[in-house]
């Protein structure tokens, strides 16, 4: 054996090293090819290691040379060993393959330039196994914020763009030669990641008593300097990759040394990383604890590696082992050195395993609790690395348990981690055994999370991870169900989360019950051979929707027990409409993510149209299959509803997916694609018009399904009766169905939806003529049954009152959707056998007459009824005043004469009563109140209204001679446009006062103290109605909510209605006390009342630039603007921003004092110009105040 080097001596590369012994001659030659070596070094594990530039594999050592240089018995055996044993002659084989199907030439590597230090040989893995290659990632590139002023590890790693594996390899080396001084250089690394520019020195490190008091003194030396932000949170994009760079330096520094041996040879290394390192870790400044805590993981990660490694390289020595013994006859050196080869990799793995607990119990045991959640969270991170990288260390329930206390931290972004890192655990299904008592112990806050947690995001990855527990069956039944419940949850991701868990209920409820009816043997004996396009016979997925139906059916009663008031109450919710969606219509989105069988809506809808009537009707004992699966797939009303719905978001998704495949993923359109989707839109608008009437016909008795089955009418193409090339009789057909279902009904939930069909009808004009003439039909049913049941005066009854209400709230609806001033305005001549005919009066004045009050002397049992009686009657006329003046506009616009001048005086008047007469917080007098609101402000519309040829003008500017003639009448406008008056107005703000009271009182808000306030006095049975509302905040009940909601939005809408009158100039038309008085409590009451209120701010105007000042001896500018406008320039002005921000976020100065700010009192200008401007900036105002009306 030729002597060795020194451990820290080069070789000189132009001196072959020539190894003779006299052994060589009789040693078996390797197949390898020989380099010359560049690099000599001592190794424990190593004689020679070899850089080259070809592409060489691993196993460049001599695996007999022990620690000491001396050759082991290994090799001995196998230089006495002559013959190959069969493994080595089968690598030889596999080689000799690999060799002949390899036709390209081994890449040459670049050559790089080398640090010009002593490096350690870098191999690829431990002990000679080579681990599969990971992907290759960028290397950080050195950025110019980051200057390269300095020497160390820091400098090398971040600031001249060294590979981390380098730097790492020429720090073993220099810690080889020095440990002292490389240990010194690896501590000042971390103060220097901290943002601390202090050191240690070598005596510091030679000095481990000192250690703790020293890094205490530089972390009061560091706190004084009052540095906030530090590298591993820094925003600074030089900071961008820190992190990343900083734990693989750490991770790459660990496995170096563990391939060199020093890990397991120099425990000094491991232990002066405790003192000063882990020591820091648990320091009290953040900087110090923060960086510390991610070195210290970094290293744990990196000795899970090489725990990993190591195991499954004693693992593998020991099969060998075993199969050495196997052999005849055995080899007993060769067992005998392998035995001591794997109680060599035992010691270093008890080795690496204590480094490993050290570093848990040190750091990660005080860390996982830490007071910054950034440290929790990596925390978390790492210890789901870990127990991935190594199971057979980690995977134990005593560090799993750490994962299942985090779930309750009260940091989202933690708590998400551990839902991530858990879920990758429950992935494989070998590992159940070790996850069973963890699941037993933490599955119900799984459950709660996904219950209950406040953030959605983390709500949806507890669902999906209760699904992976669901499938290695570790989940109880009633948590199966109680995750199934959120179907019906208010929160869309959520819904979409559980949408798969909810169709694996399905199926488990399917597979039961067709192994009730025998099997599949059993179902194919009920339906029988399936026609694919004949969707009204059986089918075996028929069961599956009733399956669906019926857990549908249990979750959404279960929902209701735990919530008393699943549906706000009607005054709450809006009237549907096309963007209305039920909670079920929602569960019915989900249900079509998660469910592919529902995705064939022709199927479902043969389903529901089938007449099994025959099934429940049967009274046979003998019953075959086929009555069997007839009478499972009976379904109930509230099921026929569920599944109604399911079909109707199945249309609308099938629908909507035609137009989405119209376009690639890249936005492109392709002619195979655009043909697609108008194939899929027509075929299913032909099978839906031949549906729609059909379901009409066999649910239209039910308002639930009924309305359901009109929403379907809504996303039916009705061009498609024109390019079926049929007569308009089956349109017209179809528009009577939705007719009869209009009449029939009193629920408002199916009137809103017929009104929204025939308003759909409406927005076709190729068939214009047909729905006009079936609405003018229903307008003559409505008025006919209003004025039968006004004549009969002297005989109601509390029936002929709730027909009216019902008949009333009917012509409401349609007043919504179709001009109603000819049917309002007409009249009818009433005849009779015993007297002369008598002309009745307008149906405008039969509804003035109700909202009156008419049946005000009927008995309080229908007081409700009457009620809503003059709430719909309000609405109808406030719908009749809408179209008139629309009505009104277009002549004003054409230019045409108007003969009649409406007059709503006595609505006025009728609306004014009703305030005065009922209480604060009725619901009537608050309808009453909008109304009055909004009808002036509907006519102050017609302000600004002029001919097309015209432009528009504000009628404060007087009119031109030219254009005099051809102006619109301003007689029509001047009468019809009338302030609110004072009477008036002190009401209103005493129903304001009264609402924001009952708001603040539910809501639990301070008022702006105004005790002197005259129009603040609200009536006195406010605090009669409020006595009921005095519970502590945590026992708040649903009920409460609801009054707390319901308040909320009384008083936003009538805010709204008041901002509006006064934006239209109808009211606090003296003065400003309405904008000041409702202004009072802006930012007490809530974000959206004050959202409502911001369009009453003044414009408030922000300087782009201050003006400079001049400086001494300038002349004044004020000569040069005069001589400038003597040549017609324009006036010279501060340039101004206007923005209508609220006064928080505005910081400029107000409109007429922009330019005396700007110029300093320089500007000196005429009194006329001035007056210009103010009119110039009221027309603007005038103008902004009408964009913000509208029409």
């Amino acid at each position: 054996m030729p002597a060795r080097l020194s451990s820290m001596e080069l070789s000189d590369p132009n001196i072959p090293h020539a190894s003779s012994s006299p052994n060589d001659a009789s040693r078996r030659k390797s197949g390898r090819v020989k380099h010359k070596p560049v690099l000599l070094q001592s190794d424990p594990n190593a004689s020679i290691a070899s850089y080259s530039n070809g592409k060489r594999k691993r196993a460049d050592t001599l695996e007999g040379t022990d620690v000491n240089g001396q050759t082991s018995e290994e090799s001995l055996v196998e230089e006495s060993d002559g013959d190959p044993d069969e493994e080595e002659r089968k690598e030889k084989r596999r080689k000799s393959r690999s060799k002949k199907t390899s036709a390209k030439p081994a890449t040459k590597k670049p050559k790089t330039a080398k640090l010009q230090t002593t490096s350690l040989p870098v191999r690829s893995a431990v002990n000679g196994v080579k681990k599969p290659s990971k992907p290759r990632q960028p290397r950080p590139k050195a950025t110019a914020t980051i200057p390269d002023e300095g020497t160390g590890l820091f400098y090398d790693i971040f600031a001249r763009g060294h590979a981390v594996d380098e730097v790492a390899a020429a720090w073993i080396a220099r810690y080889d030669d020095h440990n002292a001084n490389a240990m010194c250089e690896l501590v000042n690394l971390v103060l220097k990641c901290t943002g601390c520019d202090l050191e240690v020195d070598v005596h510091d490190i030679e000095d481990p008593d000192n250690a703790t008091s020293k890094l205490d003194d530089l972390q009061k030396e560091y706190q004084a300097q009052g540095i906030i932000d530090y590298p591993l949170i820094s925003k600074n994009k030089a900071f961008a990759t820190f992190r990343t760079t900083l734990t693989k330096f750490f991770s790459s520094l660990i496995r170096t040394a563990a391939k060199g041996g020093i890990l397991y040879s120099d425990l000094a290394l491991i232990e002066n990383f405790e003192v000063w390192v882990i020591t820091m870790s648990s320091g009290a400044n953040r900087p110090f604890r923060h960086t510390a805590t991610v070195v210290s993981l970094a290293m744990e990660s990196a000795l899970c590696e090489v725990y990993s490694s190591l195991a499954e390289n004693t693992a593998k020595t020991v099969r060998q082992k075993e199969g050495e013994k196997k052999k005849k006859p055995v080899n007993k050196q060769r067992v005998a050195s392998l035995a001591q080869k794997a109680a060599d990799e035992e010691r270093k793995t008890s080795l690496v395993d204590d480094m490993m607990e050290t570093i848990f119990s040190a750091v990660y045991v005080n860390r996982y609790r830490d007071v910054d959640p950034r440290i929790r969270l990596d925390c978390v991170t790492a210890l789901g690395g870990w127990i991935t990288t190594a199971p057979d260390k980690f995977f134990t329930s005593n560090f799993l348990r750490y994962l299942g206390w985090v779930l309750s931290d009260t940091s989202a972004l933690t708590r998400a981690e551990v839902i991530t890192q858990l879920s990758k655990l429950y992935k494989p299904n070998e590992d159940v055994g070790r996850l069973r008592a963890f699941t037993d112990r933490f599955c119900p806050r799984f459950v709660e999370m996904a219950i209950r947690d406040a953030e959605p995001n983390i709500r949806a990855a507890a669902i999906g991870l209760l699904g992976l527990v669901r499938k290695l069956e570790l989940i109880e039944p009633n948590d199966i169900d109680s995750i199934g419940r959120l179907i019906f949850d208010s929160e869309p991701c959520v819904r979409k989360a559980v949408a798969g868990f909810f169709a694996d209920n399905i199926n488990d409820s399917y597979e039961e019950a067709i192994n009730t009816l025998g099997g599949e043997e059993g179902m194919t004996e009920a339906v029988g051979d399936e026609e694919p396009d004949d969707f009204n016979l059986p089918r075996k997925v028929w069961l599956k929707f009733k399956c669906l139906a019926e857990n549908l059916e249990i979750y959404s009663s279960e929902h209701s027990k735990e919530d008393p008031d699943p549906t706000l109450p009607a005054a709450i919710v809006a009237v549907p409409g096309p963007g209305f969606n039920s909670r079920f219509s929602l569960a019915a989105q989900a249900v079509y993510e998660g469910m592919p069988d529902v995705k064939e809506w022709e199927v479902l809808a043969g389903y529901l149209l089938y007449d099994n009537s025959a099934a429940s009707s049967n009274s046979d004992t003998s019953e075959s299959t086929e009555i069997l699966f007839r009478k499972r797939c009976l379904l109930s009303e509230f099921e026929e509803m569920l599944l109604l719905e399911v079909l109707k978001e199945s249309v609308k998704q099938r629908l909507l997916q035609a137009v989405a495949t119209e376009t690639d993923k890249k936005g492109k359109k392709s002619k195979a694609r655009t043909d697609e989707g108008p194939n899929i839109q027509d075929s299913t608008a032909i099978h839906l018009a031949q549906v729609i009437p059909q379901l009409l016909r066999k649910f239209g008795a039910s308002a639930a399904t009924a309305a359901v089955v009109l929403q379907l009418e809504h996303v039916l193409n009705l061009e498609i009766f024109e390019r079926m090339r049929q007569d308009s009789t089956n349109y017209a057909s179809l528009l009577d169905d939705i007719n009869k279902q209009f009449l029939t009904h009193v629920d408002q939930g199916v009137l809103a939806e017929a009104s929204n069909a025939i308003l759909h009808a409406r927005s076709f004009e190729d068939l214009e003529e047909v729905t006009e003439r079936k609405i003018e039909e229903l307008w003559s049913d409505t008025i006919n049954a209003l004025r039968t049941v006004v004549r009969n005066r002297e005989n109601r009854t509390a029936t002929d009152i709730r027909g009216l209400c019902n008949t009333v709230s009917r012509i409401s609806n349609l007043a919504s959707v179709a001009d109603c001033v000819s049917i309002f305005e007409s009249e009818q001549r009433a005849t009779s056998k015993k007297t002369s005919p008598v002309t009745e009066g307008s149906t405008a004045h039969i509804l003035i007459d109700l909202v009156n009050d008419e049946y005000a002397d009927l008995d309080d049992e229908v007081s409700e009824e009457r009620d809503s009686l003059i709430i719909s009657s309000i609405k109808s006329l406030l719908f009749y005043n809408m179209w008139l003046v629309r009505s009104l506009r277009t002549s004003m616009t054409a230019n045409t004469p108007i003969l009649n001048r409406p007059d709503y005086t006595p609505f006025a008047s009728a609306l004014l009563s009703i305030m005065q007469s009922r209480s604060s917080t009725d619901a009537v007098r608050l309808t009453a109140t909008g109304a009055y609101l909004d009808l002036h402000t509907l006519f102050a519309s017609l302000r600004n209204t002029t001919p097309n040829d015209q432009p528009t003008k504000n009628l404060t500017t007087p009119p031109n001679k030219n254009t005099q003639q051809r102006s619109p009448d301003l007689g029509i406008q001047s009468s019809l446009i009338r302030p609110i008056s004072l009477e008036a107005q002190s009401l209103i703000l005493s129903i304001f006062a009264a609402m924001e009271k009952q708001y603040a009182r539910h809501s639990r808000r301070k008022l702006h103290p105004a005790p002197d306030d005259a129009v603040d006095s609200a009536p006195e049975d406010l605090e009669s109605d409020l006595e009921d509302d005095d519970e502590d905040e945590d026992s708040i009940s649903e009920q409460v909510k609801t009054r707390r909601l319901l308040a909320e939005k009384q008083l936003c809408e009538l805010s709204g209605k008041v901002v509006l009158a006064v934006l239209g100039r109808v009211l606090d038309t003296e003065g400003q006390q309405v904008r000041q008085r409702i202004l009072r409590n802006k930012l007490r009451l809530g974000p959206n009342f004050r959202e409502v209120l911001t369009y009453l701010e003044e414009p408030k105007v922000r300087s782009k630039a201050k003006a400079k000042p001049r400086a001494k001896g300038a002349p004044a500018k004020t000569g040069a603007t005069n001589e400038a406008k003597a040549k017609g320039g324009k006036k010279s002005k501060s340039k101004e921003i206007v923005d209508v921000s609220s006064e928080e976020e505005s910081d400029g100065t107000e409109v007429g004092d922009a330019d005396d700010a700007a110029l300093g009192g320089e500007l000196a200008e005429d009194r006329i110009e001035d007056v210009e401007d103010e009119v110039a900036k009221a027309q603007e105002r005038d103008h902004d105040d009408d964009e913000i009306m509208g029409d």
